[in-house]
């Protein structure tokens, strides 16, 4: 597995240069992306630490992780990239997201998946947990972000 440092959430799919404010594939929002290589490190890391917490969010409602010792050591055989800092749950993610179409038994991953969805299809589930993980970035952007833009726009006018 590469040593290398994952310095960015960004995984080359930006949508934010065709106008979104949240970007469909690092679920960044349009100024982060933009502003990334200024921020400090205080900011790259609450910019990570919402997303964390956004994807074990949607990941604990669809799986269980009963061995994150036994993902972490499938993930490095298989050399898959992840933050060993953050949660097993976007470990887990990782896992799906890169081995759906070929992965056939979560259990060997230490990972099983919820009564609700142990008849989805991997890459159906997959793609049912990043539109859910977009949503609530979004969602997010709309509460807190979106409010502070408005009123920023609005100057003395108040």
């Amino acid at each position: 597995m590469s040593n290398q440092r994952i310095k960015t959430p960004c995984v080359g799919l930006c949508s934010t240069v065709y106008g979104d404010l949240v970007c469909r594939g690092c679920k960044r929002f349009h100024h982060e992306v933009i502003h990334w290589n200024g921020y400090s490190e205080d900011e790259k890391y609450a910019v990570w630490r919402r997303l964390e917490v956004l994807l074990v969010q949607v990941m604990a409602g669809k799986v269980e992780i009963f061995d994150a010792e036994r993902l972490r050591m499938q993930l490095e055989q298989r050399q898959i990239r992840y933050v060993p800092q953050q949660s097993p749950y976007c470990w887990a993610y990782q896992l799906i997201a890169r081995g759906a179409r070929v992965i056939s038994q979560l259990d060997a991953y230490g990972m099983a998946l919820l009564p609700e969805f142990r008849e989805w299809a991997l890459p159906e589930l997959r793609d049912a947990i990043d539109r859910e993980f977009f949503l609530l970035s979004e969602a997010h952007y709309e509460r807190y972000i979106a409010p502070g833009f408005l009123r920023d726009g609005l100057g003395d006018a108040s």
